[in-house]
Parts: C-alpha cells; sequence; structure tokens
C-alpha cells in the first residue's frame, strides 16, 4: 500500500468508527508507526480534511461521535484543579458535552484545548492521561479563568447545566 492508500485507509477508518481512534489504533490497522500516522494526519488536515485531535485519539467532523445535531454555547468558569472532575461531571451527567476549553494567553492570545468529553468515561480518560502525563490544565495558564464550547441537545439541558455550575460556583457570570 502506497502513502496516499494509506491516508485514504485512515479517513475511513475514522469515518467508520463514530468515535475517536487512537494513532496507535490507527498504526496497527494500516501496519505502520504511530509517528507515520501523525504525519499523515497531519498531511490529510493541510488537504482540507476535518479531522480533530481529542484526549482519546482522532475523529472526523461530521461523524456520530461529534456534536453533530446539537446547540454550542460558550460558557465562562473559574475554579481551581481540585475542582476541574466535578466541573466535568456535572456538565455530562447534565446531558451537555464539552467540546473544548480555552482561555486568553498575555503571549500567545487565545489558546484551545479540544476535549469532546461526553461521558464520565470521556471525563475520566481525560483526567487520567493529565495525571498519567503530570500535565496541568490549560485553566492553570490564566488563574483558573477559562471558556468552554458546550452541547447541548436542547435549551433545557443547557439552563440545567448553567444552574448546576452556578450552584457549585464554578460558573462566571456578569
Amino acid at each position: 500500500m502506497d502513502a496516499a492508500q494509506r491516508r485514504e485507509n485512515i479517513l475511513r477508518i475514522l469515518r467508520e468508527s463514530g468515535e475517536p481512534v487512537s494513532a496507535s489504533a490507527i498504526a496497527a490497522k494500516v501496519h505502520v508507526s504511530r509517528q507515520i500516522v501523525v504525519g499523515d494526519v497531519a498531511l490529510l488536515r493541510a488537504s482540507g480534511a476535518e479531522i480533530q485531535a481529542t484526549p482519546r485519539g482522532y475523529l472526523l467532523q461530521g461523524t456520530a461521535g461529534d456534536a453533530e445535531g446539537r446547540t454550542l454555547y460558550t460558557i465562562a468558569c473559574c475554579h481551581d484543579r481540585e475542582h476541574l472532575a466535578e466541573e466535568l461531571y456535572t456538565v455530562v451527567d447534565n446531558g451537555g458535552a464539552l467540546l473544548d476549553v480555552i482561555v486568553e494567553h498575555p503571549v500567545y492570545g487565545q489558546i484551545a484545548g479540544k476535549l469532546h468529553i461526553f461521558s464520565r468515561y470521556d471525563a475520566n480518560v481525560f483526567l487520567d492521561k493529565l495525571a498519567k502525563n503530570n500535565a496541568e490544565p490549560l485553566c492553570n495558564l490564566t488563574g483558573n479563568l477559562h471558556l468552554h464550547t458546550l452541547a447541548c441537545r436542547t435549551e433545557g439541558e443547557y439552563q440545567r447545566i448553567l444552574e448546576e455550575l452556578d450552584k457549585k460556583g464554578f460558573l462566571l457570570r456578569r
């Protein structure tokens, strides 16, 4: 299989999956190293493929694992690392999804990290990755102030999430 065929196979794998697929899992399916897959994904993105990197792996925009069919909202939150899990669980337990985290950096401007957290399982994978990599959440760069893009099925779901985050003191209100 040549490089072009391999990249087509990567797109097919992502299209058929419906959920994030790790570079290692793709590499095993196309019989190359993880690093080759990372390079292939970069080339696919450069050619216009809408591939997102999430904590659980790559996701092709428009597949079942993305926020298609949901309304997007942006919220502002502030809490310390100790309350990160509680924030994530509050959103997903009330039916929403956290698509990203955004911070305003004094040098780089806006920095966003893809989350794609739709469930407690996704939240736990993210939290485990932070712990295993001894990594700090992006909000640590901004004194814990950060934005999230939420995906919700209904306005009621969104309002319930706001109410719960506000009760816990995580929501930044005007």
